[in-house]
């Protein structure tokens, strides 16, 4: 498995009713995205090329956006993965799966509810089960082999960060690609 580095590439800040934010970019498998400015990077987990940490809903815990990368041609296949997301759900409601082009590259789409079954480990065991959970992931054909998004929480919290979802998608490019 080929380890991907991910860092900052870009920091810029913006000024805005008086707050400072900060724009954090990451990147892996060929691709650049930006980072929800109320997102907090997280410190590096096996396996990922990135983790994030979604701030909770009111009364929620905070959720997780994991990024993953293994290399071109590893991983596994897009129908594979997306089922195995499902997979890692009980009492799930009927996923919700759609693909479309994002700046020239193909994302599929998929959402899901139900109780988690929050697996880890190089095993994926059950960490516990987490009822009343959401997950909202996209996996990328980029440039370099496959990159998986997946953002699970409390359905509160990931509803309320589905805007921020969006939005980190949308900003997908291919590495040396100018942003928009």
């Amino acid at each position: 498995m080929r380890h991907t580095r991910t860092g900052l590439l870009a920091l810029s800040v913006v000024l805005l009713s008086g707050i400072v934010l900060a724009a954090v970019e990451g990147s892996s498998g060929g691709l650049r995205w930006t980072v929800p400015a109320r997102w907090q990077v997280a410190a590096p987990k096996p396996m990922r090329a990135a983790t994030y940490t979604i701030p909770g809903a009111a009364g929620a815990e905070a959720g997780e956006c994991g990024v993953f990368y293994f290399g071109t041609g590893q991983g596994g296949g897009i129908d594979e993965n997306l089922q195995r997301w499902v997979g890692q759900f009980e009492s799930a409601s009927a996923p919700k799966k759609s693909e479309r082009t994002i700046n020239g590259l193909k994302v599929h789409f998929i959402a899901v509810s139900g109780t988690y079954l929050s697996p880890a480990g190089p095993m994926m065991q059950s960490q516990g089960k987490k009822p009343g959970w959401s997950l909202s992931g996209a996996i990328v054909e980029a440039p370099e082999g496959n990159v998986f998004f997946k953002c699970v929480g409390p359905a509160a919290t990931i509803q309320k960060a589905q805007p921020e979802i969006d939005e980190l998608l949308k900003s997908l490019v291919k590495a040396g690609a100018a942003k928009a």
